[in-house]
C-alpha cells in the first residue's frame, strides 16, 4: 500500500466537505469516495510544531519542535519522523514541497526531494508538478509521497470573480464587516488555488493505475491565519480537517465524529501496514473508529503552544464535553505578533485588539458554547469538572515531562534580536542569530 500525505497550510476545517461556503470540488469528491472525519484536532496550533507531532506520533514538548522551523527551533529527533519509519520498512520516500521542521529534509528520511523555494518548485504548480512526476516514475515497491503546500498561508491573493465579498461570511470568531468579508472571499481564492492542486494529483494517481492501491490522507497544520483562530488553544485553532480515501475500509463516504488527535496517525499507520508501534508514540490508532466497532479511542486529547512569533506557553485538554486552557506566563493582553496580519486584524486593532485581556485560565462548556467565549472557570456549578480538568492536563504534563514544569522554556538560537518589543522568557539572551539566516534551499532528484 502506498502512502500520500498531501497537507496545507493554515486551513483548519474551512472547506466544503465540512459544510463552508468555500468551494473545493475535488475535496469535496474525496470525502464522498474516502472517510471525512468531523472531529479531528492536532496538537500544537502552530506550523511546525503541529507537522512534528503529527509526522513522530509525539507531543511538541516530547519532540522538541516548541516553535518555528523557520525562527530556527528544529525536530530534536528526526529519527522519529514517519519518513525515517517508513524508509526502515521498506517504502520509498519522497517530499514535494513544504516539510518545515529541519534544515535538510534528508535527516527527515527522504530520498526523493523536491523542497519548496527551490528553482523547480517556487509555488503550488511547481510542488504539484514535483508530485505528478514522482507518481508516474517507476516503483519498485510502495511509497511515502508527503505533499506540502503553502496555501493557504497568508499572504492571500485578491478575491476573484467568484469570490464577491459582499456574499461572503467570515469564519466564526469574528464580527461580520466588509473588511472580514474581504479577507474571507481572499482566503476562498486561495483554497480554490489549492483544491485544483490536489485535482492534479488525484487525477495523476488515477492514470498511473496507482489509486486503488494508495492511502490518500489530506490534512492541514491548524485553524485559519485569522485572529482567535490559528495559535490558539481553542477548536478554532486546533480544529482540523482529514480526508483519508484508500484500502482497509478507508472508502464510502464514511462519516466519523470520534475525537481524533492527529498523533493518532502515526499508529494508525503502523496498524495498516502491519508495523509494531514504535515506543515513542503517544497516540492511539483509530482504525476502530473507522470499522464502527467505537464511538470514540480518546476520552481526552491535549494540546499546546510555546513558540511561535513571541513566547506564548499556555497548554490545553479537551474531552468531548470539556475544554481546559491554562497560560504559564503573566501576560495579560493579547500577544499581538502571534496573530498574522491582515484585513481583519487590522479591524480589530482599531477596535482595542491589543488591549485585549486573556485568562489565566479559561473553561468552556463545548456543547452549550461551541465558539468558546464564556469562561466558566469562576462559576462555582463547574467547580468540580474543572479541578477534573486541572487534574487530566496537570497529569499529562507529568507523563510527558513537560519542560513548563521547570518554568520558562528558553527558544534555542533565540531569533528575534531584531523585534526587541516580541516578550522573551525572562532571562533568555535575544541577542544570538539563528542559524537559519544563511541556509540555503535544496533541490535534489534521486
Amino acid at each position: 500500500m502506498n502512502i500520500i500525505y498531501l497537507h496545507s497550510h493554515d486551513t483548519g476545517r474551512y472547506l466544503q466537505p465540512y459544510g463552508h461556503a468555500v468551494p473545493a470540488p475535488n475535496l469535496q469528491q474525496l470525502a464522498e469516495d474516502g472517510v471525512l472525519f468531523r472531529k479531528v484536532f492536532n496538537a500544537a496550533p502552530t506550523c511546525s510544531p503541529s507537522r512534528a507531532c503529527l509526522l513522530t506520533g509525539e507531543s511538541a514538548h516530547s519532540n522538541g519542535q516548541l516553535g518555528l522551523a523557520n525562527r530556527g527551533i528544529y525536530l530534536a529527533y528526526p529519527q522519529h519522523h514517519l519518513a525515517n519509519f517508513l524508509a526502515g520498512h521498506g517504502y520509498r520516500t519522497a517530499l514535494c514541497g513544504i516539510q518545515h521542521l529541519v534544515l535538510d529534509p534528508r535527516d527527515l528520511g527522504y530520498e526523493w526531494i523536491v523542497e519548496a523555494g527551490s528553482p523547480t518548485a517556487q509555488d503550488g504548480v511547481g510542488i504539484t508538478d514535483a508530485a505528478v512526476e514522482f507518481i508516474h516514475s517507476q516503483h519498485d515497491r510502495p511509497f511515502f509521497l508527503d505533499i506540502g503546500y503553502f496555501e493557504t498561508h497568508r499572504v492571500f491573493p485578491e478575491p476573484g470573480p467568484d469570490e464577491d465579498p459582499r456574499y461572503t461570511l467570515p469564519p466564526a470568531p469574528l464580527p461580520d464587516t466588509p473588511e472580514t468579508r474581504y479577507d474571507m472571499a481572499a482566503f476562498k481564492r486561495m483554497a480554490k488555488m489549492l483544491d485544483d492542486h490536489i485535482g492534479r494529483v488525484l487525477v495523476a494517481l488515477d492514470e498511473a493505475g496507482l489509486a486503488d492501491d494508495t492511502l490518500f490522507i489530506y490534512t492541514t497544520d491548524h485553524g485559519l491565519a485569522f485572529p482567535g483562530m490559528k495559535c490558539t488553544l481553542t477548536d478554532h485553532g486546533m480544529g482540523v480537517a482529514l480526508i483519508v480515501r484508500g484500502p482497509s475500509g478507508f472508502s464510502g463516504g464514511k462519516v466519523v465524529d470520534g475525537m481524533i488527535s492527529q498523533i493518532d496517525l502515526f499508529p494508525t499507520l503502523c496498524d495498516l501496514i502491519g508495523a509494531q508501534q514504535p515506543d515513542w508514540l503517544e497516540g492511539r490508532s483509530f482504525l476502530p473508529l473507522v470499522d464502527g466497532a467505537v464511538a470514540e479511542v480518546n476520552e481526552e486529547i491535549f494540546g499546546e503552544v510555546t513558540y511561535h512569533a513571541a513566547y506564548e506557553p499556555k497548554r490545553a485538554v479537551r474531552t468531548p464535553r470539556w475544554k481546559y486552557i491554562r497560560r504559564f506566563d503573566d501576560r495579560s493582553i493579547t500577544t499581538m505578533p502571534n496573530i498574522d496580519n491582515g484585513a481583519s486584524k487590522q479591524f480589530l486593532m482599531a477596535h482595542g485588539l491589543a488591549q485585549r485581556p486573556v485568562h489565566p485560565e479559561a473553561l468552556y462548556d463545548l456543547i452549550y458554547d461551541p465558539n468558546e467565549a464564556a469562561n466558566l472557570v469562576a462559576d462555582p456549578a463547574h467547580a468540580e469538572v474543572l479541578v477534573e480538568m486541572r487534574t487530566r492536563l496537570d497529569a499529562w504534563m507529568q507523563r510527558t515531562d513537560d519542560p513548563l514544569l521547570r518554568g520558562p522554556v528558553a527558544e534555542p538560537g533565540h531569533p528575534f534580536a531584531d523585534h526587541p518589543d516580541v516578550p522573551h522568557p525572562a532571562g533568555v539572551d535575544a541577542s544570538i542569530k539563528p542559524a537559519w539566516f544563511t541556509r540555503e534551499k535544496l533541490d535534489i532528484r534521486q
